[in-house]
């Protein structure tokens, strides 16, 4: 095969949930004529408390550099010699990446290899987004021949600080869903069955469902509140919560003495299916990322709220429609989802835009852009600087 065209990527870590999509982006590049590399380091010695990284045989490792500087930490990811001559260099858009900086510095004092950003356009989590981190970050922004964006959130940011739009791939960020839709495809009425006579749900009685790690930008506070006041309307109502983190002891607390509502704790495979295909609804009124995927797959309307720190894939949720966006309110937000439980037809057609929405924000799908990104930005014109 002909490989026309050389493409690294730079990550400072291989996450796990990350695997997939490199795997299928290497045989799709092959197939259009381009040769892939994948150059990644090892996590923090915070990050590697997390345990969430995977492996690739054709991917290159490296040693990072590590610096705690007042608690944030730096770190150099060198770029291996026989990586250098690509034709395009794709970094990750973080401050903390100091290597970045002479790549891109190299390319603004007459480099050859073209240099791309793959990012969210922004720290959506940023506690002063108006501060001098923040101001660094739109600095450099457009200092790139390309940017490939996590959803269109992220280029209309780019677009607002003056990158042109031809310029940038919207890859609609996604992960590889395959496995929890099997999951969920064999999950039956016998276990639907004893699942509820586990949590004595009664027949029709709907169960809300939180699923996802428990730390304070996910308000669990509010949903608790929330559940409160679906139970008043619906008093057969019972929430589930999955996940952990350091919040599940003040959790645990808001929960005592309400049996109707329970933290299970973490829960992967098929018992985190088999709650999805139980629940009627799920909630999660703080930040919301790719996690909306899982609702989606499985059909569920989602319940958020507009004032939490999401990430980029609150776009995917479109209010009305496959899930909904409310006030930061648990009155508002827990009569929000006891109308929509309460009118049959309006749920049922929530969630049939629910699992199309699962079926447009595919692993597929965030290849297909990607490659197709690649190809625009390898071309053979020169590429005019932005402002």
């Amino acid at each position: 095969m002909n490989l026309r065209h050389k493409v690294t990527i730079l990550q400072h870590r291989l996450l796990h949930y990350r695997v997939g999509l490199f795997e299928k982006l290497h045989v799709e590049c092959a197939r259009r004529g381009i040769e892939l590399h994948l150059v990644h380091g090892q996590p923090s010695p915070k990050e590697a408390l997390k345990k969430d990284t995977g492996s690739i045989a054709w991917s290159t490792p490296v040693r990072n550099r590590w610096l705690s500087v007042l608690g944030r930490d730096l770190l150099w990811q060198p770029l291996p010699a026989n990586r250098r001559d690509a034709d395009l260099l794709i970094v990750m858009q973080e401050n903390r990446i100091l290597s970045n900086y002479p790549i891109i510095l190299g390319r603004l004092l007459g480099g050859t290899t073209r240099i791309a950003y793959w990012g969210h356009g922004k720290n959506f989590q940023s506690d002063r987004p108006d501060g001098l981190l923040e101001g660094w970050k739109k600095f450099w922004l457009t200092k790139v021949d390309w940017w490939f964006g996590y959803t269109g959130l992220t280029s209309t940011i780019l677009t607002s600080k003056g990158f042109p739009r031809e310029r940038i791939t919207c890859l609609n960020n996604a992960i590889d869903n395959e496995r929890f839709l099997s999951d969920l495809s064999q999950v039956g009425d016998r276990t639907l069955d004893r699942l509820r006579s586990e949590l004595a749900l009664a027949p029709g009685a709907p169960l809300g469902l939180y699923c996802g790690s428990l730390y304070p930008d996910k308000r669990l506070d509010l949903m608790v509140a929330s559940a409160e006041r679906i139970r008043t309307a619906i008093p057969d109502f019972q929430l589930v919560v999955i996940g952990d983190g350091p919040s599940r002891p003040e959790l645990e607390r808001l929960l005592s003495g309400k049996p109707w509502a329970r933290c299970i704790g973490a829960r992967k495979g098929m018992e985190k299916a088999e709650y999805f295909r139980l629940a009627d609804v799920v909630l999660s009124p703080g930040a919301v990322g790719l996690h909306v995927l899982d609702a989606f797959c499985a059909g569920l309307p989602m319940f958020t709220t507009r004032n939490a720190r999401h990430g980029p894939e609150i776009e995917y949720l479109e209010h009305g429609r496959n899930g909904f966006v409310l006030d930061d309110d648990p009155l508002a937000f827990g009569d929000a989802v006891v109308a929509l439980l309460q009118d049959r037809t309006r749920y049922e057609n929530t969630c049939r835009a629910a699992e199309e929405a699962g079926r447009r924000y595919t692993l597929d799908n965030m290849v297909g852009n990607f490659v197709d990104g690649l190809q625009a930005c390898l071309g053979d014109q020169p590429l005019a600087r932005a402002a």
